[in-house]
């Protein structure tokens, strides 16, 4: 009897670390966490608005940098559904869920285009060939969206069904604009000095929030013009920030002189999650954070001595999903994840 019982407790034990053998010790939040792609590059994964499907980008097989993909919940039915040419990123559904949305250079050139010159160090590269496209949620009846001769990407659509916000470099600064998702009435949505990118609305559409640098010291202005010039950005000190979806209202969220990228509203619209190196030793290393949308309450969420960035959550709340390199099979290996949310860790 005694090695019966012994016998269960040990298939228990198992299955308790089968389910939980991707979290690292402090991770509260989170519970049954499962990895939903093996190999390559994946990252900016996001969910459909009725949170059954997740698109992404992904470097993977024999492709050359990333393309487009959709899969289901559980990693199944993984499909290319950008051209396969060029470079894309910044994928998104539409809230039908019957069309899609990312930006490309495949139409200026089929091949990829060239790495961002690192002798300047870890900069990020905003290619002028990047246009916005719509497209059938199959990837069918490609539409163009934008055509400014300028960096147009990291497009995301608000929830309320009636704009798309994105980052431009077609006024020389990278700023904020919105546009219908037909693409008319493209409209400048910020005026102040440094990078502003990678936006997303709150889940009633009302609020917008977004990763900026602002260089303030005359060599910190001197070193991002002589990058935004050569359509570079270092992104190595970015804040969290809010504004209304009207452009009124902008807010710092966070002063933590860090790398702090990929916000995302909760779904009660008053926390934001986010990725930033604060508070490690080696600035490579990104964890997930969660702060009120005042600034304050900042609570760590992941911690993973690689990187953990990309989070957002399902539209009930209930599943959060984000790109890590914990647990890869090879070095230069990213992935999805996706895990049950703990709202109350106590």
């Amino acid at each position: 009897m005694k090695n019966f019982l012994a016998f269960i407790l040990l298939i228990s034990l198992s299955l308790s670390f089968a389910q939980e053998k991707y979290l690292m010790e402090g991770e509260k939040r989170l519970k049954n966490i499962k990895m939903l792609t093996e190999v390559g590059e994946n990252a900016e994964a996001y969910f459909s608005f009725d949170g059954s499907k997740i698109i992404y980008q992904s470097t993977v097989g024999d492709l050359k940098c990333d393309q487009i993909f959709t899969m289901n919940l559980d990693g199944s039915d993984k499909r290319l559904i950008s051209t396969g040419k060029g470079r894309t990123t910044c994928a998104y559904f539409y809230p039908d869920g019957t069309k899609i949305l990312y930006a490309s250079t495949h139409h200026f050139n089929e091949n990829c285009p060239p790495p961002p010159d690192r002798s300047k160090g870890y900069v990020w590269k905003l290619y002028d060939e990047f246009d916005i496209f719509m497209a059938n949620a199959d990837g069918s009846d490609l539409v163009q969206l934008t055509n400014s001769g300028k960096y147009d990407a990291e497009a995301t659509i608000s929830p309320k069904g009636d704009k798309i916000v994105f980052t431009s470099t077609r006024d020389g600064d990278p700023e904020l604009y919105l546009m219908n998702l037909d693409g008319s009435e493209q409209t400048r949505l910020t005026f102040e000095k440094g990078y502003d990118g990678g936006a997303f609305f709150s889940a009633d559409g009302s609020k917008i929030v977004f990763r900026a640098s602002r260089p303030k010291t005359e060599k910190e202005l001197e070193d991002y013009n002589e990058l935004v010039n050569e359509g570079l950005v270092r992104p190595t000190n970015l804040e969290i920030y809010v504004i209304d979806a009207d452009g009124k209202n902008m807010k710092q969220v966070t002063n933590l002189n860090a790398a702090s990228f990929a916000p995302f509203f909760h779904p009660d619209g008053k926390r934001i999650i986010f990725s930033s190196n604060y508070g490690s030793k080696d600035r490579r290393e990104f964890n997930l954070f969660i702060v009120n949308i005042d600034g304050s309450g900042l609570e760590q969420i992941t911690f993973n001595p690689t990187f953990d960035g990309f989070p957002m959550f399902s539209p009930d709340g209930k599943y959060l999903i984000f790109g890590s390199n914990r647990f890869n099979k090879n070095p230069n290996d990213t992935n999805v994840f996706i895990a049950e949310w703990v709202e109350d860790s106590e």
